[in-house]
Order: C-alpha cells, then sequence, then structure tokens
C-alpha cells in the first residue's frame, strides 16, 4: 500500500509595521503593516482548493495576523506554538544593520565573539529541536493531508538548513525565506522526501534600487 503524502507548508509572516527600523524580535506590538495583511490574503488565496487541515501559528501578532486568512479560507482553528517563536535576541528593540554604527559600539562586541553559536541569541541548535518538534507534530495532525505553520525567517531558515544538511551558522542576507514565503516540507509517511520554496506574494514586494539593508530578527 502506498504511504500516505503529508505537506507541511512553513509560511514566513507579511511585511511589519516597523517605522523605525529595529530589531524587534519576540517583543509585542509589532503587528502586518497594510501590506503585509494583502501578502497573507495572497497566500491564502494560493492555497485556496488545498486539502489544508490543520493550521499553527507563533504566539506573536505578526504570525497570528498572518494566519488569520488561511483560518478564514479553510474554516479552521488555529493552534498557538510558542515553539515556532521567533528567535531569541539581545539586540532586540535596537536597530543593528550595516552601516548604523552598532558595530562601534563597546557594549556589542561581547555578543559579537561567537558567530557559530550564535553568542548574540538563542543557539541553532535550539531552534532546530523546536522547529523539529513543531514540524513533527503538525505531519502528525495533518497525516495525509496538509497543514500550514506560521513562523519567522530565521527560524524557518534554520530548519531547512539542517534538515537540508548545511552548516546552520550563515550570511543573514543569503537567506532564501522572504516575507510571506512558503517553505514545503514533504513526507511519505513519517519519511522526509523533498523540501520545496515558493514565494506567492513575490509580485507584491516593493522593489528598490539599493540592497535592503538587512534587519535582524524579522
Amino acid at each position: 500500500m502506498t504511504p500516505p503524502r503529508t505537506l507541511v507548508h512553513v509560511l514566513r509572516h507579511g511585511e511589519v509595521d516597523n517605522p523605525g527600523k529595529v530589531l524587534y524580535g519576540r517583543l509585542p506590538g509589532y503587528r502586518l503593516s497594510e501590506l503585509g495583511r494583502k501578502m497573507a490574503k495572497r497566500v491564502a488565496d494560493t492555497l485556496a482548493g488545498r486539502d489544508v487541515v490543520h493550521l499553527r501559528s507563533s504566539p506573536l501578532e505578526r504570525a497570528q495576523e498572518t494566519t488569520e486568512p488561511l483560518a478564514a479560507e479553510f474554516g479552521l482553528p488555529v493552534t498557538v506554538d510558542d515553539r515556532l517563536i521567533e528567535a531569541a535576541n539581545v539586540f532586540e528593540g535596537r536597530t543593528f544593520g550595516v552601516g548604523d554604527g552598532s558595530l562601534r559600539r563597546p557594549s556589542s562586541w561581547r555578543h559579537l565573539r561567537n558567530p557559530f553559536q550564535p553568542s548574540w541569541g538563542e543557539p541553532y541548535r535550539a531552534i532546530v529541536v523546536r522547529m523539529l518538534g513543531a514540524l513533527g507534530d503538525a505531519r502528525r495532525a495533518a497525516e495525509g493531508h496538509e497543514a500550514v505553520l506560521v513562523s519567522h525567517q530565521l527560524p524557518i531558515w534554520t530548519l531547512r538548513s539542517y534538515v537540508e544538511g548545511r552548516r546552520l551558522w550563515h550570511d543573514p542576507r543569503k537567506r532564501q525565506c522572504t516575507l510571506a514565503s512558503l517553505t514545503t516540507f514533504t513526507y511519505d509517511a513519517d519519511r522526509l522526501v523533498s523540501v520545496d520554496y515558493s514565494e506567492p506574494a513575490a509580485d507584491l514586494l516593493p522593489v528598490t534600487a539599493t540592497p535592503r539593508k538587512f534587519v535582524a530578527g524579522a
């Protein structure tokens, strides 16, 4: 008998209203912008008609707001899963990027001593453990069907890097995990057989003439 195929889509939330360009991380109160809400609706429209039977979300507002159009589309409750939360970061509430002077502040240096762990936030391996747990629970809940989990860029990219056998430390500018993107894990029974990536809201992303400054913790 052919084993049941299960798809777990891990969705990054839409654009956040963040005029101060701070690293908001796990801070409360950061919600989707108008564009972010359009992105969330686009994802729900893209997945409409698929066999989605299970929804999970990070507890942060921007993730739960991204889940709302999906819950409406499929008529499903949303399980809030703390394991899908953004990675912890000591620089929350501050601007932190190339060219903004943060790297010249002596108070920052002690947190930058080990990029392989990393020393400024939650260890990569701890992120892998919690994200794998959420992924596995969603697979079991949706066995033979599809699930959607809404999370954040760093946890999603760390999870994908682990299952694809890449090192966990990386250049954040090279993550393939844009706003409102889907990283899809496909299983035959409990065996992971593929990882795919798509950007349903790509045409909604703003086009800029210069490279976007990286804002961590998105």
